[in-house]
């Protein structure tokens, strides 16, 4: 276990924001968290778990313990006629863990190509994107109980996984995932529905390496932050809102062009990024903090913005969708330190505050 004090966290959060931690502890092993758990030093003090610090927006110095999960590790476990079963550590890379599959020719991962962030994190959020969820793949979850040192196994059902939420998000803090069962199908369905996926695939057979390479033709196009020169991002910044079907037949009849589409139990979810532009605010900045202008869901770092000063620019986004629709937008990255939510930044649905404890 390595202990660092008063650590920069500017390289373990992609959005590039350069605060400070108390503490920085790296977990390299499983024999490394008893020890830490031991470590009378840190019993008191606030904990942040962190990843790549790709879900995260750091908003000041964190006064505590951030722990780096760096545990390392890939691994069939067995087949049966229709899945494979990959145990996977927390601390591999999300990206490199999808390409790996790819590389093998299994399928199931593909169109979660190039979401930066570590797998321990994934279940934290239930990553999702071009029509596949994490909990669709996930079978279970080797956790800590960080409260009393206790190792167990969640299923998936334990889990609670939701529209990017989790028990893991409701319990911030308490849970230590060391690694990831996936079930990963054996027979390739491809899923190419969402724009520009078949247009980026061409001619090329259909593969889940082909398809894993247009996803990320397509997230390279309109997603900053995922290469070296682009600015800081955690990629969406902002929930799709769901709302009631008689609000929505509201907005309908006031913005016949808004996006819309049903969800379960007879709701519909909005595109936020359409409420987002309608607003004014794509390629809008101030300072360094800025909303991109390839895609209004996501806010940037142009350079040295603070935490404090992104979070500023994100509640005069919610503001001004909450005036003119009156759709509450909910942040996706986990605010840190914790914020209270007001009436202009709470969901539409019943969802736990983001809050310390389980960062990308």
């Amino acid at each position: 276990m390595l202990i660092t004090e008063n650590a920069s966290l500017l390289a373990f959060n992609t959005f590039r924001v350069d605060v400070g931690a108390r503490y920085f502890v790296t977990l390299e092993t499983l024999e490394d968290i008893p020890v830490f758990l031991a470590d009378t030093r840190l019993h008191k003090l606030p904990r942040l778990i962190l990843g790549g610090g790709s879900n995260v927006l750091l908003r000041d110095d964190f006064p505590g313990v951030v722990l780096h999960v760096a545990l390392k590790g890939i691994e069939l476990l067995g087949e049966s006629d229709t899945q494979r079963f990959l145990a996977v550590a927390a601390g591999e890379n999300w990206h490199d863990l999808v390409r790996h599959t790819v590389e093998q020719g299994w399928a199931g991962l593909e169109n979660l190509s190039l979401i930066p962030g570590t797998v321990g994190a994934a279940p934290v959020q239930n990553i999702g994107a071009y029509g596949v969820e994490l909990a669709e793949r996930c079978a279970a979850v080797d956790v800590v109980d960080m409260t009393t040192g206790e190792a167990g196994v969640m299923t998936a059902e334990d889990c609670r996984f939701a529209y990017r939420d989790s028990r893991f998000k409701q319990e911030p803090g308490r849970y230590l995932i060391t690694s990831v069962l996936l079930k990963l199908p054996k027979t390739f369905v491809p899923k190419l529905d969402y724009p520009g996926v078949r247009e980026a695939l061409g001619n090329a057979a259909l593969t889940p390496h082909a398809v894993s390479d247009a996803i990320c033709s397509v997230r390279r196009g309109k997603l900053p932050g995922l290469e070296a020169d682009q600015p800081g991002s955690v990629g969406s910044f902002f929930q799709n809102p769901i709302i009631s079907s008689e609000q929505a037949a509201i907005l309908r009849e006031q913005w016949p062009m808004m996006p819309m589409w049903e969800v379960a139990d007879g709701q519909v979810k909005l595109s936020a990024a359409w409420l987002i532009e309608q607003c004014g605010w794509k390629g809008q900045r101030q300072g360094d903090a800025g909303v991109y202008d390839k895609h209004a869901l996501v806010l940037v770092n142009h350079g040295v913005a603070s935490g404090a000063e992104l979070w500023a620019l994100a509640e005069q986004v919610m503001q001004s969708v909450q005036a003119r629709f009156g759709v509450s937008l909910r942040p996706e990255p986990i605010l840190v330190p914790a914020v209270e939510h007001s009436s202009h930044s709470s969901a539409l649905t019943p969802s736990p505050s983001p809050a310390c404890g389980s960062g990308g």
